[in-house]
């Protein structure tokens, strides 16, 4: 197999046992960027020279018996949103073209201190609001299996990355499924963290230190293994936190299957779902129970599942209208006038939400902390919560109009884009972390994955159940034409 397809843990261990260079695995990855990249466009932005000069630095440590750390050597991608020294971070904004960051963001400094060789940035929606991966400074990505469908968003080029073999790890970011929904539709891992974990500083507007409620970071990747390894790297207190706090994640309880309880949520209450996604969803399922996993079809945490996705969606437009300029501000106030007066189409639910005021902002925080509580008590009889990530597989590219007016397919007919954030904000809007595993391919020969939901810092636990699923079923699978 291609040294490019194996995982960022076999890339570095080949390199320490100086089976092939850092020079030579850069090289090796450039050429299948050269490739590849110009199908599905994931990686839009190189430092090539830089890479090639840090690659070389890392041959010679490696001569001299240094090691910089876990990934030594290991060439890798990050999503264009992070700041790195000497990149543009755009977020699809023609007006950021020639904004350069004067320092590197907290985790991509991580992944440097760690031995990363970095050599590109890849692709994003504007202002990672999206889940197609499109804007006007980058032009379009693809997903590998089929061009002319989706990679998901807003982290579609990392995704598409992992899965053609242009990155054994990415660095993503999550506040809507963001990592989850394009590793479901690539067909690779990625896990959103716990909030909190993962520092934001450097990600988003440029010089800005402050970070979104429920936005997190997170690594993505194409074997199970390289999530906790990219955990491991990018996660921990940073900056004031750093003087206080240190970071100490529970190891799994459970390594067997026959030793996990798994809630099983299939369908939900404010989304349609399609069924060729359901049936190979209830296949993996079935598999997992074969295999000992105790599934419990009715479990539920002692939440209103429709109000817990209302509150999320109010904290969630709260959080991004925060970076909306005072034009776009007044421009909501309309929207949030027809909410008041009844009307529940998502561009009055988003102004709502944009438009509220801290007092209202904090009685809806108030009934999330009510559900955290309530999620606690679940996951004390549960170990993990398996779910969809999206209504459905990777869908054709439809950049027409605005997102809040476009549909997807399913069972033949039209749903609503914007409704598939129900199965983001179930995790998200608590503060949970979720983990997406790949679950095999539909009937269309689509890659599809499971939502893994796991408890409060129980980030390691869902991790290992991905695990498990990678090694009992089959994890991920080259795109045709890839290997």
């Amino acid at each position: 197999m291609d040294i490019c397809l194996s995982s960022a843990h076999e890339q570095a261990s080949a390199l320490s046992r100086g089976e092939v260079s850092a020079t030579e695995l850069l090289d090796k990855t450039i050429e299948r960027y050269e490739r590849h990249n110009p199908v599905i466009n994931a990686v839009v932005v190189t430092q090539f020279e830089l890479a090639r000069h840090r690659a070389a630095a890392a041959d010679s440590a490696h001569a001299a018996g240094d090691s910089w750390g876990p990934l030594h050597g290991v060439p890798m991608t990050i999503k264009e949103a992070w700041d790195w020294v000497g990149a543009p971070s755009t977020s699809g904004h023609t007006s950021l073209v020639d904004w350069r960051p004067e320092q590197n963001a907290a985790p991509v400094q991580r992944l440097l201190d760690a031995g990363a060789v970095i050599y590109g940035k890849t692709n994003l929606p504007v202002s990672m609001a999206d889940w197609q991966t499109f804007n006007p400074v980058y032009g379009t990505t693809s997903n590998p299996w089929n061009p002319d469908l989706i990679p998901g968003g807003s982290s579609g080029g990392s995704a598409a990355a992992l899965a053609a073999g242009l990155t054994a790890l990415e660095l993503g970011s999550d506040i809507g499924a963001s990592i989850r929904n394009p590793a479901h539709y690539c067909g690779v891992f990625g896990h959103k963290p716990t909030y909190g974990l993962v520092p934001m500083d450097g990600h988003g507007n440029p010089g800005s230190p402050v970070e979104l409620d429920i936005g997190v970071g997170g690594p993505m990747a194409r074997y199970a293994d390289d999530l906790e390894l990219g955990l491991n790297i990018v996660a921990g207190p940073n900056r004031l936190d750093a003087v206080g706090w240190k970071l100490d994640l529970p190891a799994p309880r459970k390594t067997r299957p026959d030793q996990f309880r798994a809630a099983v949520m299939l369908e939900g209450p404010c989304v349609v779902q399609d069924s060729e996604l359901t049936n190979q969803l209830t296949k993996t399922v079935e598999s997992l129970e074969s295999l000992g996993v105790q599934v419990d079809h009715d479990a539920r945490p002692a939440i209103d599942l429709e109000r817990s996705h209302e509150v999320y969606m109010a904290l969630l437009r709260a959080a991004t209208g925060t970076e909306a300029s005072p034009e776009l501000y007044a421009a909501q106030l309309e929207h949030a006038n027809r909410f008041a007066n009844g009307d529940r189409d998502y561009r009055a639910v988003a102004a709502r939400g944009i438009t509220m005021s801290h007092w209202e902002w904090a009685a809806f925080h108030l009934e999330r902390e009510q559900e955290r509580i309530a999620w606690a008590s679940f996951f004390e009889d549960y170990d993990v919560l398996l779910c969809p990530t999206a209504a459905s597989a990777a869908y054709p590219h439809d950049q027409e109009g605005a997102r809040a007016d476009r549909t997807i397919p399913i069972n033949g007919g039209a749903e609503s884009t914007v409704d598939q954030l129900f199965w983001a904000g179930l995790s998200c809007g608590v503060y949970l972390p979720g983990t997406v595993a790949p679950a095999g391919l539909t009937e269309s020969d689509l890659p599809c994955g499971l939502q893994i939901v796991a408890g409060h810092l129980r980030d390691r636990e869902g991790i290992e159940f991905a695990r498990i699923m990678e090694r009992e079923l089959g994890g991920y699978q080259v795109p045709p034409g890839y290997d």
